[in-house]
């Protein structure tokens, strides 16, 4: 079956191009959510990193650290220093967006200090997963020039590791968000309509995740059309 049509790889835009589109939108909920509930202050007046040292110390993590980061939603959790990085519309915001954020971070470092075999997994095949990502593309296009299917698979499947990544993050920020919003209700942090909230900013923070996972899944599976497509016309 021919994936090419006067030059044009039409497995791109059938089955990639859907996927990045679905991310981009992605990245707008998350964006307009966001914006929208940063404008909504707590009714307590606590700000994130205030909340994101309590839930810390309230799970015997004094010892984890919280710093400032330049950005926008730049906010990650560091497991090689213990340190919840908080950005700059996030650290020092009493909004219920920026609140709900600091505590997915915070989720992480619970993640890592309480070993949750999904986060433990992940960290595991960050550098084979990098490896797959700077050498997955030079392989396959080296073994299409050089008609070596052995290369070209070999690119593929480290690729593959990529969308083995992307699939086990989902769970990773999934229960981050979970332990966030348990956490937040449970103590009080925030009311049970400011909860709502902070929900959409985390679910629509979620689907990122997701459309990631999708892109990764139609890239590995146009490569092996294409790679497969050039085998039988050999």
């Amino acid at each position: 079956m021919p994936y090419y049509y006067y030059g044009f790889d039409y497995t791109y835009l059938v089955l990639v191009l859907p996927a990045v589109l679905l991310g981009l939108w992605a990245q707008m909920r998350v964006q307009s959510n966001f914006k929208k509930y940063s404008q909504v202050r707590s009714r307590r007046g606590a700000t994130a990193d205030q909340v994101a040292r309590g839930i810390l110390n309230e799970n015997g993590l004094g010892h984890v650290r919280i710093e400032r980061v330049s950005g926008s939603l730049s906010d990650h959790y560091d497991p090689r220093t213990e340190t919840v990085r908080l950005s700059d519309t996030v650290y020092g915001s009493p909004s219920i967006a920026a609140i709900g954020v600091a505590a997915h971070e915070v989720g992480h470092a619970i993640q890592h200090a309480r070993h949750y075999a999904p986060l433990t997994l992940r960290n595991a095949i960050i550098p084979i997963t990098n490896i797959g990502s700077t050498l997955s593309m030079p392989l396959i296009i080296a073994g299409l020039i050089f008609n070596s299917s052995t290369l070209a698979f070999a690119g593929i499947l480290l690729f593959g590791g990529v969308a083995v990544f992307q699939l086990i993050t989902l769970p990773v920020e999934y229960n981050a968000s979970r332990r966030a919003m348990a956490t937040l209700d449970s103590q009080g942090i925030l009311d049970k309509d400011e909860l709502k909230g902070t929900q959409k900013v985390l679910s629509a923070a979620a689907l990122t995740y997701v459309a990631a996972l999708i892109t990764s899944l139609a890239q590995l599976l146009r490569l092996v059309l294409l790679v497969g497509g050039n085998r039988r016309r050999d």
